[in-house]
């Protein structure tokens, strides 16, 4: 096992933000399952969000949940559209607060990219049917009447300037809502090309009102949200907002700085910066190859120039990795999506490969004791995230 350091690791130094205390830096970001019904929470998200809480993670954020129904990107798009849905969300907060971890909710609207199939069915736009008796209802909506450019995407509607308000109001709801689940932290995702993403980027958003045009046009309603959703969200918890801080076709860097500057001003706390979505492949202009790290520069840039807290993410793979950002001051949070489906006790990991969990106190004693138990009578073995075999072997 490694060597304990000198100093403890930022990576597990806690972290305030209001009045909401995270125990270390590691998030888990929000990853679509497409495991619900009806927009209702099943036990797959228990499990599936229950895991990382167990495996030592500070913050533990649920999947993007939609505000309302015609914002479901599938049929198993998680909903906080309706007060039926608070107390599925009840269940998967508790217990991740249970677990020594903050319980935390993406919510967001698919706007044109809803009504499809999953991901591993095709992710083609769905048909009508007999099992989609509200397919007229589950409208397709955006900025612009445009579609993304692929073959046999339908069109969506424009939405109008008189219906923007309630759109709003339904986000708000879906706080309030997502406070009387149990929920600490809230994120508004803005990212991927997604609602808020295609009014925001000049490629998606072509009005000709006072939400397009200019930057400030565009980013009226991204702000419009976060001051609603500020509102119906507890003074003393943290508020968060997903940029794609840079899409490669319009929206970049420096919109990305004065939307931060302009969110902030209505109570957002922190940006979790990601990029793209519109094009359907990571940008260009993230690094000259999607390595390690590959969207770092962006927390780095925001966190410098909107003077905000900022969440990396993207290809984080490794404890020394996730330190060296916050080392470096690149970002104050690290967020991690893929490797902790490949390791859900990645936290628990990295506290051991960096030496400042010697009795795994980082975890719930079911585990921890259990593992310092085999430790102190096995020193000389490592587990099975240190190599690749007994004889290391390729």
């Amino acid at each position: 096992m490694a060597q304990p350091l000198p100093f403890t690791p930022l990576l597990f130094t806690p972290l305030k933000i209001r009045d909401i205390t995270l125990k270390n830096r590691i998030v888990v970001a929000p990853m679509h399952q497409y495991a619900a019904i009806e927009g209702y929470a099943t036990d797959w998200h228990l499990v599936n969000a229950g895991k990382y809480a167990v495996g030592g993670c500070g913050l533990v954020m649920v999947e993007s949940t939609k505000v309302e129904r015609r914002g479901c990107g599938t049929l198993g798009d998680l909903g906080i559209w309706h007060d039926d849905h608070v107390a599925g969300h009840r269940r998967l907060a508790d217990f991740i607060r249970a677990q020594n971890a903050v319980p935390a909710l993406q919510i967001g609207h698919s706007g044109r990219k809803a009504r499809r199939f999953r991901p591993w069915e095709g992710g083609k736009p769905l048909q009508p049917g007999p099992g989609l008796p509200d397919f007229a209802e589950w409208e397709l909506v955006s900025a612009s009447a445009i579609t993304d450019g692929g073959d046999g995407e339908p069109l969506p509607r424009a939405l109008s300037r008189d219906e923007i308000p309630g759109v709003v109001e339904n986000w708000g709801q879906a706080a309030a809502r997502a406070n009387l689940a149990g929920y600490d932290i809230l994120e508004i995702h803005a990212a991927h090309g997604y609602l808020l993403h295609q009014f925001l980027s000049p490629h998606s958003n072509k009005r000709n009102d006072d939400y397009g045009g200019s930057d400030l046009n565009r980013m009226r309603f991204a702000i419009e949200i976060a001051e609603c959703v500020r509102a119906n969200w507890p003074a003393h918890k943290p508020l968060f907002m997903r940029f794609s801080v840079e899409d490669d076709v319009g929206w970049s860097v420096p919109q990305s700085i004065e939307l931060a500057k302009q969110v902030k001003a209505k109570g957002v706390d922190v940006i979790d910066c990601s990029s793209g979505g519109m094009l359907g492949r990571p940008v260009a202009s993230a690094s000259p190859s999607t390595g390690y790290g590959y969207q770092v520069p962006y927390a780095d840039a925001l966190r410098r120039e909107s003077d905000i807290k900022t969440m990396a993410v993207g290809l984080i793979i490794h404890a020394d990795q996730a330190e060296e950002i916050l080392q470096r001051g690149q970002a104050d949070l690290v967020a991690l999506a893929r490797e902790l489906m490949y390791n859900p006790n990645w936290a628990m990991d990295a506290a051991q490969k960096l030496g400042v969990d010697p009795k795994f106190e980082i975890v719930p004693p079911a585990v921890g004791f259990w593992l310092s138990k085999r430790l102190g009578s096995a020193k000389t073995l490592e587990p099975s995230t240190y190599r690749k075999g007994v004889r290391e072997l390729a």
